[in-house]
């Protein structure tokens, strides 16, 4: 996964905050507050934040419109995911995250290891559907839309956490385990 620098971490924040579609220089007006950038520059972050994947581009008459391709929280947890691929040892990573969580993160991620979760919703009931999945024409081609789970994908991922928690064996002493 590509990372962020900061000034396309700040366009991505102006993106994530709004509903829709933006063109570079409403994209430019919104980071004024913060920086004092050239149309141009916002527009060259825009056009690498596409080349990265990170937003969608459409032609508007004469001007292009922006928005980002996924939520910000898929982008936080594909990172998360990248970072944990880092590792030789993804047990030892996963035991020190969960010991470093708060009770109400870790009562989330409980509930998230737990209950299993309807088709395009989180553990706490929140719609995790990128836009462009939520329509009809996604639906019923004899394949399922990104971020939705069957019967069988949710038996294999609890068979799979089973096998992962056997081989962990038990918590080692002196870590706190929230979960």
């Amino acid at each position: 996964m590509a990372r962020l620098g900061d000034l396309e971490r700040s366009v991505m924040d102006v993106l994530w905050d709004t509903d829709g579609w933006l063109t570079a220089r409403e994209v430019a007006v919104r980071l004024d507050h913060e920086r004092d950038l050239a149309y141009t520059t916002v527009l060259t972050v825009l056009e690498r934040l596409e080349r990265k994947g990170f937003v969608q581009r459409e032609r508007a008459e004469r001007a292009h419109r922006y928005q980002a391709s996924s939520s910000r929280d898929a982008v936080v947890a594909e990172a998360m995911l990248a970072v944990l691929d880092t590792t030789d040892d993804r047990n030892s990573a996963l035991v020190r995250f969960v010991g470093s969580v708060s009770p109400a993160e870790a009562e989330i991620l409980r509930r998230a290891l737990t209950r299993p979760t309807e088709a395009g919703q989180d553990a706490l009931g929140q719609d995790t559907r990128e836009p462009e999945t939520m329509g009809p024409e996604t639906m019923g081609q004899g394949t399922k839309a990104p971020g939705t789970t069957t019967d069988q994908d949710t038996t294999d991922q609890n068979a799979h956490r089973q096998r992962e928690r056997e081989e962990a064996g038990p918590p080692g002493r002196g870590i706190v385990h929230p979960l």
